[in-house]
């Protein structure tokens, strides 16, 4: 009894009661299990896992990886030197094909779409630095376009192209944008201003606006005449004059030249018929082998069966029959009927009062007072009714092919565009809009384009060709009309082979 009282009494003098130490060591077993279990088990699971992910690349291919990324030419360089197979594109942007890599369970495969995410500040930064800004811009004009609407295009500011309306007063070549004209801004290089500014009409004329200070520019006119190249335009009719004519190869407005020199002498509505033939002799103008669009009509005849319709160009300017009688109605020299002091004069060396440089006047200015009637000095077709900031409200009549007028800084315009006009017919009322230093018309006169002096300009009054030049003209006359019955001579020929058997 002792005994067992003895050992009893030693456990207890430890303090740890039996149960708890075969508790503890219980858990030195497991823990020493533990640290020398191998772990091939637990390696073989998680192969076993990812290869339940990556198992496709036995049977497909994976679907490579795309990032984007910005890149200097170094760079560039560096990436062709390592594993990745690059495509650099011309903005710098590499498409880059990633080696396959192992996923763990725990990550989901990312989607392609996910994986493009170019980063656009960093692009932004780059263009910024690497692409210069563009010295020359060229806007070719398109239909419905303005000049407002092209200056907001190219980032250059109204006032800017104020001051080029400014220099153009005198030509207002900027008022008509036409489909196929071309407008080219140069700037500076340090100043990024606008230097000049150039508008190509057609390969013969081409308008140059150069900056003279910082607040005016002024416009160089380039003509270049090239080649006028003699053409015969021959048709017969068949429906309309105006389908045939258009068939044959004549623009619209040659068409209305025709129509206006023979409408007093044959009504195109009524008295035109199937079978009747036209040659019209023109020039057309060329410049390096190409066409301009300019042309003149020489000679017209339109042939019925029994009458015959002629209009010829002398060298005056003005078309008269074949017995010389004039087609043209008379002109009268000034488009105002009372006597008004000349305030300025023609003028195509004037000199500019602030940039002291050639700034031509290119029109009469009568010193009237607002609201004086202004009227037309021959027949015509309104060609133009515009607005102008230094213009102001202002009217163009086109009389016939050769001549042309025009009437600014009118207070109040009675006519439409397209509207037929009649010598001594009320066009509207002088008046001062546009920038002026008080109510004037300023008037013009165009001889082929050309702005002349309306004052002395050689203006058709006559009813004929003088006696003295009648040989000259009948000697013209002669020579039109062989070229026109060589063309009469094709058409019956064309005639006879169409009517043959097989052709």
């Amino acid at each position: 009894m002792q005994l067992r009282n003895t050992a009893k009494s030693a456990l207890r003098i430890q303090g740890i009661p039996i149960k708890h130490l075969v508790a503890l060591f219980l858990a030195l077993l497991v823990i020493l299990a533990a640290a020398l279990w191998p772990g091939t088990d637990t390696n073989n699971a998680i192969t076993e896992r990812q290869t339940l992910v990556v198992s496709p690349i036995q049977d497909t291919p994976i679907t490579p990886q795309i990032r984007y990324r910005t890149t200097t030419p170094a760079e560039s360089t560096n990436a062709n030197n390592t594993r990745n197979s690059t495509i650099t594109t011309a903005d710098s942007v590499e498409l880059t094909r990633s080696e396959p890599q192992m996923l763990l369970e725990s990550e989901e495969p990312q989607r392609l779409t996910d994986t493009i995410q170019p980063d656009t500040t960093a692009t932004t930064e780059q263009q910024a630095v690497t692409e210069p800004t563009e010295l020359e811009v060229k806007i070719a004009i398109d239909q419905g376009d303005t000049l407002s609407t092209i200056f907001d295009q190219v980032e250059i500011g109204q006032t800017t192209m104020y001051q080029i309306l400014s220099a153009d007063e005198q030509l207002l070549a900027l008022d008509i944008l036409r489909p196929g004209n071309i407008l080219t801004f140069r700037k500076h290089p340090e100043t990024l201003e606008l230097d000049e500014m150039e508008l190509y009409i057609h390969p013969g004329n081409q308008i140059i606006y150069r900056r003279v200070d910082a607040d005016n520019f002024e416009y160089e006119e380039v003509i270049n005449q090239g080649i006028w190249e003699q053409e015969i335009v021959a048709g017969e009719i068949y429906g309309s004059f105006y389908v045939s004519a258009i068939r044959a190869g004549l623009s619209k407005a040659e068409i209305h030249e025709i129509n206006k020199l023979l409408g007093e002498q044959i009504d195109f509505n009524r008295q035109i018929q199937a079978g009747d033939r036209f040659q019209i002799v023109r020039n057309s103008q060329y410049v390096d082998d190409e066409f301009t669009g300019q042309t003149s009509i020489e000679g017209i005849r339109l042939q019925q069966r029994r009458n015959s319709y002629t209009a010829f160009l002398f060298e005056d300017g003005n078309y008269y029959d074949s017995n010389g009688e004039s087609l043209t109605r008379a002109f009268r020299r000034n488009p105002h009927n009372q006597n008004f002091r000349v305030s300025s004069n023609f003028n195509p060396r004037r000199l500019h009062p602030v940039t002291g440089r050639v700034s031509p006047h290119n029109g009469t200015d009568f010193a009237m007072p607002t609201g004086t009637p202004i009227v037309s000095i021959g027949d015509g077709v309104v060609t133009r009714v515009e607005n102008h900031p230094f213009a102001g409200r202002y009217v163009e009549i086109q009389h016939g092919s050769t001549y042309k007028t025009r009437y600014l800084h009118m207070h109040r315009i009675d006519v439409n565009r397209g509207d037929s006009i009649q010598r001594g017919q009320r066009i509207g009322l002088s008046g001062s809009t546009g920038r002026v230093t008080g109510p004037h018309l300023h008037y013009e006169l165009h001889i082929n384009g050309r702005p002349v002096n309306p004052m002395t300009a050689n203006l058709p009054m006559a009813t004929s060709v003088p006696q003295e030049q009648l040989a000259d003209f009948n000697k013209r006359v002669d020579e039109l009309v062989a070229i026109m019955e060589v063309a009469h001579e094709e058409q019956f020929a064309m005639r006879r082979d169409e009517s043959q058997p097989g052709t």
